[in-house]
This record gives structure tokens, C-alpha cells and sequence, in this order.
């Protein structure tokens, strides 16, 4: 990203999605999330932007997927290049499809504009099989790298209160959890 930084025809723009703020990563709120980080690499705000907020403005309502989809598309082309980056994606809200339809908007950037997608999950069988024709890395944390972690955040954290048999027991508990996560 160092190497873009300073090149206005590039765009980078990053979701991070999260578990426990499911009700915020509807489709919409992810697009429109997009658009702004798109927008913000403008020295002035994209007529298309301003046309759709003073119309939402004026009438106290939000944009449609459509409408979103739509400006997000007019403000991509505006760029020779842009780089999503999705973290955590098996986070993503799944329960209304809005990880599927995100999916597939973004791949409609790819398809349209030259987009680059870098995305990172846990394993998931759903999305793997959305990603099977890009480049795929297995990335774990080894049980010495957990250990390491752990380790440094005891020595700051040092306390009298717990004795080193818990400390192993935690240690040994937190290991069993990560399964390399």
C-alpha cells in the first residue's frame, strides 16, 4: 500500500468485519462504507455523491442497494486502479445473504474496473468456493506463536494473584481453543 500511497489514480478501501456488529454489515452499510472510502480519495466530492445525497437529503431517506451500487461504480471508474480488502469476511452477516450479494458486487468492480481483491477468512467451505479461481494461502498460527503471545502478555500483565499451575492451565485452555486461529 506504501508503494500507492502518493498516486491520486489509485484507490485502496478496507471493510473489516466483525462478529459481534452483524446488524451493521448489511449489504448496503458495506457498499455504501466503500463509497465514502472511494469518495475521500477526491480532492473534491464526486457530483454523482452529491446528487444522491442532497436527493436523500431533502427527503430523509437512505439510497437504495441500487443507488449505492450504481455511484460506487460511476466513482470506481474514476480511478485506473482500486484495492478492496475485506478482513475477517466469514464475519459478515449471512443470515439476510448480504455476504453473498457484497460478494458479488465487489466482483462486479473486478469484472467492470481493475480491481484487485484481497480478502481474508477463516476456513469456510462458502467462501472458498466464491474465491476459487484467485491465488489462496493458508495462513495459522503455530501453537508457538499462540505461546509467544501469550507469554508477553502474562510478563505485562504479571500478577500475584494467579500462581504459575493456573498460568499452564490457561495457557494450555488457550492453546486447545485456537486450533491455529
Amino acid at each position: 500500500m506504501e508503494l500507492f500511497r502518493n498516486d491520486a489514480s489509485i484507490c485502496i478501501a478496507y471493510i473489516y468485519c466483525n462478529f459481534q456488529r452483524q446488524d451493521e454489515q448489511k449489504v448496503e452499510n458495506l457498499l455504501a462504507n466503500l463509497l465514502k472510502q472511494l469518495a475521500q480519495g477526491h480532492s473534491s466530492l464526486p457530483t454523482c455523491i452529491r446528487d444522491l445525497h442532497e436527493r436523500h437529503n431533502k427527503e430523509r431517506t437512505q439510497p437504495s442497494f441500487d443507488e449505492i451500487s450504481k455511484t460506487l461504480h460511476s466513482v470506481a471508474a474514476t480511478y485506473s486502479r482500486v484495492f478492496i480488502i475485506v478482513d475477517a469476511l466469514d464475519e459478515c452477516r449471512i443470515s439476510d445473504g448480504s455476504r453473498t450479494q457484497f460478494l458479488e458486487e465487489i466482483f462486479k468492480l473486478q469484472a467492470n474496473f481493475i480491481t484487485n481483491i484481497f480478502a481474508t477468512s477463516r476456513p469456510n467451505d462458502e467462501i472458498s468456493s466464491v474465491f476459487n479461481r484467485g491465488l489462496s494461502r493458508v495462513i495459522s498460527a503455530t501453537d508457538g506463536d499462540v505461546l509467544g503471545y501469550l507469554n508477553a502478555q502474562i510478563s505485562i500483565r504479571q500478577s500475584d494473584i494467579i500462581d504459575n499451575d493456573t498460568r499452564d492451565m490457561i495457557k494450555t485452555a488457550v492453546l486447545k481453543a485456537t486450533s491455529g486461529m
